[in-house]
């Protein structure tokens, strides 16, 4: 009978083990990137052995997979905008104003958007190849202006709501999105 339980113990040891890496290289990759993401910084971080990262992904390449590459990236602007919100405020309210002369900040704030929406493409071109210009570009605006949502609600409600979390679950919802797009195809 102690059969059983054992082997139950131990796959959920696994299961733990697994979330514990995927957990520390999302928090690692979303603070220094993915060239910062190293075997050794992640076993550090998770407290397990490198032989145990290596039990369960091949190599860094398997363990920061596209998923885990998003929402780190997305956690990594969500932290951006926690601890430095006031250009993405200004700059909305800037970009809703509409003048008869365009305001230098609101044509940067403009600018600094086409480059994020610009970086989202290449991430999703690169992620997703199968995926077509058009949705492409639908899935770049859908988290560009989700993004923005997220944002106006922290700043609506308070800085109770977690921003990094809605960020992450929705770095998720769009990868979803794409890998079934990409399917579809």
């Amino acid at each position: 009978m102690t059969r059983p339980q054992a082997t139950r113990r131990k796959r959920a040891n696994g299961v733990e083990s697994r979330q514990r890496i995927l957990d520390a290289t999302v928090e690692i990759a979303g603070e220094r990137g993915y060239d910062g993401t190293s075997i050794a910084a992640v076993s550090a971080k998770c407290g397990l052995p490198a032989s145990s990262i290596y039990w369960h992904f091949q190599d860094k390449d398997d363990l920061i997979t596209p998923l885990e590459r998003v929402t780190a990236m997305a956690a990594n602007v969500a932290r951006s905008l926690v601890d430095a919100p006031d250009f993405l405020r200004l700059g909305l309210m800037l970009a809703l104003e509409r003048r008869p002369t365009e305001p230098r900040g609101r044509t940067v704030f403009l600018r600094v958007r086409e480059i994020t929406h610009q970086k989202i493409t290449e991430v999703l071109t690169t992620l997703f190849p199968g995926l077509d210009e058009a949705a492409v570009h639908t899935l770049a605006v859908y988290t560009v202006a989700g993004a923005d949502g997220l944002f106006v609600h922290r700043k609506v409600t308070g800085d109770a709501v977690d921003l990094v979390a809605l960020f992450e679950r929705h770095a998720r919802l769009v990868h979803d999105a794409a890998t079934r797009m990409a399917a579809a195809r």
